[in-house]
């Protein structure tokens, strides 16, 4: 990846991987292995588990987005992972509003900072 920036990697719902695919972030590797997952009603946690550590692993993703309902399911595994890159993102979909409290990037942050270090 000499010269070339990270990947956006998406794990979402129909309508979240459509949107992020029409702004470009669609890539395949040299594997032929997609940076995202669109999660229906029909797809096994396994499977979405699979994915997201195959997303982790990979050296050419920076970043990777995940619905928040969605990473409810492999909670364990989001919370497993403490490296600073790939960053997990957790974002809302149209039909789950977002809960910061569920957010784990948000609890680690939180515990990092105290009311006296705002003032």
């Amino acid at each position: 990846m000499a010269g070339r920036g990270k990947l956006i990697a998406v794990i979402g719902d129909e309508d979240t991987c459509t949107g992020f695919l029409l702004g470009g972030i669609g890539e395949l590797n040299k594997n032929r292995k997609p940076n995202f997952l669109v999660v229906e009603k029909d797809t096994s946690v396994t499977e979405i588990e699979e994915t997201f550590k195959s997303f982790l692993v990979r050296n050419d993703i920076g970043i990777i987005l995940i619905n928040q309902y969605i990473a409810e399911m492999i909670r364990h595994a989001i919370d497993g992972h403490m490296e600073s890159i790939p960053a997990v993102l957790e974002i809302p979909s149209k039909e789950h509003p977002y809960d910061a409290s569920k957010d784990s990037i948000l609890r680690r942050a939180k515990g990092m900072f105290s009311a006296e270090d705002f003032r």
